[in-house]
């Protein structure tokens, strides 16, 4: 009998997969790039008008003079992170992407703030995306206005649920909007561009009204010039985001995955950039007006628009414009530009939680986070990542302009650490080669990552000097929050793993004569492992064998080398597990052993340590807890847990009198 709540998730995940399957969810090109290039594509929907928003805050005059200069500057600096990026992916395939690159060649350190620098960047990707979605979709459906937190929010869980299904099959459905979206916008520009060389190209609504400068901006000296330029261009960057992505998802391309994830690269730099000086080139010819607070800055024969007022986004004021008379046109792009925008929150979708996968594989998250979920997706860091958005979206009432602000700094500070490690990576390798080409070959590449190290170091700068006191202070706080979080962790397991370790010598002393029938459940061989092998020899069973389940099957052959080098008498024996659980293939065969001799005892021994804090009960999987509940439900079966005491327990037993006896923890390795 099946579950509710098991069939609920069936129907809105889908079948388990088994790990063998694992290839058949991989992406080709025509997939991997609306999966992956979604974010840095639709940023064309909100790029422009932050550019002329923050340009804008000093008249008409300068937004519509020097726009383009700060999109062609915004544009001339993507080319470049993509030129160094396709390097990357050649040089670190495994899909640690900037965190590896660094971690590689700068040590852990610089590894941890790349990787904090991202986890906090995804986020605000989706929290911008989706909120960016609801606020364009405002324009066309009324009803969503004053309500676009709680829209934004169910369109994040929607995300989630296509997410949990598989990347591949998340990639399909997402496949046909992210393709229309840019056939619609480059459609939109030629026809844009026909109109303006034949003269028939009409001006925007706003252009007969009168954008004022906000007040402290009517003039302006050189000085303060430059540092509005330089936080347009720090706004306009935003574009710039979504290009780390192909690097951290290379894993999820079809073999040759490199030289597929650099083309998908090259393509989504081409077409960010192309899309992105049309959108401003358009803009400016149309001489659109778009404002901070259109209601005080806007006027209309002299007098301020008012409250009635609605600003449409830079793109829509676009789109009425070249389909002038043709609305359904005008339509075709709000509906397209919404769907980009929700879709380009799966760019996050699919980086974060890979990320997150090999940050638990190094220690320095909860190991929950590297394990495949029933559909091979890392659904736990799914879960983490939305839950995270949805909170911000909540905090920030959806709004863009204030969720924009936060943006950005996290991704330039994974570009600037990652060139100068790639910078490193080829120093390293020219010192050691020999072949004339090949060293040509290595100093033309170390020139790109010197340059991109120089510009993305820059715009970095910039972007901390314009937006620090305007929001993007609270990403770096973030980003210090998560690294000391993530240093703690990894203290947490060193200092587990040291103590648990099994020192030479400690097999033969600990292992006893043997003497009764019996099931020790093995992951690992530490010290926990080698007691309650002894505990179980000491009840001199008839049969002893321990038993492991093959998750993972590099940790079981490692599994199996180290218990013979230990010479460790007791037959070990793997099994199988094609959905990667645990609980079912030991309730199973201890089933099997009943069924065969029905008058036998089994024991089931599980070796466990205790923890002395709540905390540190996050840090571990309940494994022991899940394997017990289904065991005592079996007829002839005992289970026996066999306790390893932490340090971090000592004292729990006077504790336990008081109001702290809810401390008690138990975790299983």
């Amino acid at each position: 009998m099946v579950s509710s709540g098991r069939l609920l998730k069936r129907v809105l995940v889908g079948r388990a997969m088994r790990s063998d399957k694992l290839g058949e969810t991989l992406l080709p090109k025509k997939i991997a790039l609306p999966v992956f290039a979604s974010d840095a594509l639709s940023s064309v929907a909100y790029a422009p008008d932050e550019i002329l928003l923050t340009l804008g805050m000093a008249g008409a005059a300068l937004a519509m003079t020097h726009s383009w200069k700060v999109a062609l500057a915004v544009a001339v600096v993507m080319l470049v992170i993509v030129l160094s990026y396709r390097q990357n992916v050649h040089a670190y395939p495994s899909g640690g992407g900037d965190y590896e690159v660094a971690n590689t060649n700068l040590g852990p350190r610089a590894g941890l703030t790349v990787a904090s620098a991202l986890l906090v960047d995804y986020v605000l990707t989706v929290a911008v995306s989706v909120s960016s979605a609801v606020q364009n979709a405002g324009a066309a459906f009324t009803f969503v206005r004053g309500h676009e937190a709680v829209v934004a929010v169910v369109l994040v869980l929607l995300l989630t649920t296509m997410n949990l299904r598989g990347v591949r099959e998340s990639g399909t459905a997402f496949a046909l909007p992210t393709y229309l979206f840019m056939a619609t916008v480059l459609g939109m520009a030629l026809i844009g561009f026909v109109r303006k060389s034949t003269g028939d190209l009409p001006l925007a609504e706003s252009a007969a009204l009168e954008l004022r400068p906000e007040p402290g901006y009517e003039v302006l000296g050189t000085l303060a010039m430059v540092f509005l330029l330089l936080r347009a261009f720090s706004s306009g960057a935003s574009a710039l985001t979504g290009v780390e992505a192909i690097s951290n998802g290379v894993p999820a391309f079809q073999k040759p995955k490199s030289r597929n994830a650099a083309t998908t690269l090259l393509m989504m730099g081409l077409l960010s950039v192309t899309m992105l000086l049309s959108m401003v080139t358009l803009a400016t010819w149309t001489k659109v007006k778009f404002a901070d607070d259109p209601h005080l800055q806007l006027y209309r024969d002299g007098e301020p628009v008012g409250e009635s007022y609605v600003q449409d986004t830079v793109m829509g004021q676009v789109a009425k414009s070249v389909f002038d008379g043709f609305h359904p046109g005008v339509v075709l792009v709000s509906v397209v530009t919404g769907l980009i925008l929700v879709l380009a929150a799966n760019t996050a979708f699919n980086g974060f939680p890979v990320l997150g996968s090999i940050l638990a594989k190094d220690g320095y998250l909860p190991r929950q986070l590297h394990t495949r979920g029933d559909r091979l997706a890392f659904s736990n860091g799914i879960l983490i990542l939305a839950g995270a958005a949805a909170l911000l979206i909540l905090i920030y009432d959806a709004e863009v302009t204030k969720l924009i602000q936060l943006y950005v700094v996290g991704v330039f500070v994974s570009f600037t650490i990652s060139q100068i490690g790639m910078t490193r990576h080829w120093n390293r390798h020219l010192a050691i080669e020999e072949d004339p080409a090949a060293r040509r070959s290595m100093q033309r590449k170390r020139v790109i990552t010197v340059v991109g190290a120089v510009m993305s170091g820059t715009v970095l700068a910039v972007v901390l000097a314009t937006k620090f006191l305007h929001g993007a202070g609270f990403a770096v706080a973030a980003m210090v929050v998560l690294f000391a979080l993530m240093v703690g962790i990894h203290r947490h397991y060193q200092r587990v793993r040291e103590e648990l370790s099994v020192r030479e010598g400690d097999t033969k002393q600990q292992l006893l004569p043997s003497r009764v029938h019996a099931i020790v459940l093995v992951s690992t061989i530490h010290k926990p492992t080698l007691r309650a092998l002894a505990y179980a020899q000491a009840t001199r069973p008839s049969v002893l064998e321990a038993v492991t389940v093959d998750v993972e099957p590099e940790d079981t052959s490692r599994l199996q080398a180290e218990w013979v080098r230990r010479g460790i008498p007791v037959p070990l024996k793997a099994l199988d597990s094609p959905y990667r659980e645990i609980t079912r293939p030991v309730v199973d065969y201890v089933k099997s052993i009943r069924s065969g001799n029905p008058r036998d005892l089994v024991v089931v021994y599980i070796p466990q340590y205790v923890l002395g804090h709540w905390w540190e009960q996050i840090l571990h999987n309940q494994s022991a807890l899940r394997l017990r509940a289904r065991l005592i439900l079996t007829p002839g079966v005992m289970i026996s847990s066999v306790p390893w005491q932490l340090a971090s327990s000592e004292g729990l037993e006077e504790r336990m009198d008081g109001p702290a006896a809810g401390d008690v923890r138990r975790g299983e390795l």
